[in-house]
């Protein structure tokens, strides 16, 4: 058996033993959701604090994000002569995939960040160090809730970001565009399905769920010190990012294969 310092030496290894600590907190949280106590007051904290935090920028953001997807589809729409089908498009391109990115990303930058820097910043003061010694897991006690939390924030901001996307959408198409508000409403229920919303709102846990596994892995594992706090900040977005595009990418492709599409 290789010895670790002979393993750090091949190519890709510490890649893969992070992916493999990521992946193993990932577990543990899922563990700790069985296990009592439940510390509910926590979760009720953090769960308005990351709402607080990231409620009014996603509704800025949803707003232009709608809207562009409706001008842009209506433009491309009026090319190929299919007019009538702006409404489906552009609500389906919201609620599939913009919704469900836009929440993410903002909860994982606004909410994620916070997470990250109170986990480091216990860490680097030698809290987590204490509660294992005194038998308290940190995981169930500190991780679990906030990772609730954001999971709870984010299915809620997906659907507030749902609805302003598609209302922008409405707008802009039918007062910019010329478009008539018949078409937009019929098409939308011509092509439409229940599952389209659902898969948005899995979507929205699931990214959910990332993002407060790598900030708090990130918050746990920093370099030392203060400067090491905010890099590990820095880290857990642009890991959560990639990961976030890469998860909806599988989930998209995934959902279009098992969920056929509905006929006009």
């Amino acid at each position: 058996m290789s010895s670790p310092a002979g393993s750090a030496k091949i190519p890709g290894y510490g890649m893969l033993r992070e992916t493999g600590n990521l992946f193993a907190l990932g577990l543990d949280i899922v563990r700790g959701l069985f296990q009592r106590p439940f510390q509910f007051r926590e979760f009720i904290q953090q769960a308005w604090f990351v709402a607080s935090v990231t409620i009014l920028p996603t509704a800025l953001v949803a707003i232009p994000f709608g809207a562009v997807i409706s001008l842009q589809f209506g433009a491309l729409a009026r090319q190929l002569g299919a007019q009538s089908y702006t409404g489906a498009g552009s609500v389906l391109a919201t609620v599939q995939q913009a919704s469900p990115l836009v929440t993410a990303l903002l909860v994982a930058g606004a909410g994620g960040s916070a997470v990250c820097a109170d986990i480091g910043a216990r860490t680097i003061r030698e809290e987590i160090d204490a509660m294992e010694v005194l038998g308290v897991s940190a995981v169930q006690r500190l991780i679990v809730p906030r990772t609730l939390a954001m999971m709870l924030v984010a299915l809620l901001l997906n659907g507030m970001v749902s609805v302003i996307g598609v209302l922008g959408g409405y707008f802009f198409n039918v007062v910019l565009q010329g478009g008539t508000p018949g078409a937009y409403l019929s098409s939308f229920s011509a092509l439409a399905q229940l599952p389209d919303l659902w898969v948005g709102e899995i979507k929205a846990l699931i990214f959910g769920f990332i993002a407060a596994v790598v900030a708090a892995y990130r918050g746990l594992h920093p370099s030392g010190g203060p400067k090491g706090v905010g890099d590990a900040v820095n880290q857990a977005v642009v890991i959560t990012f990639l990961l976030l595009f890469v998860v909806n990418f599988v989930i998209t492709l995934i959902y279009l294969q098992i969920v056929p599409g509905k006929l006009d």
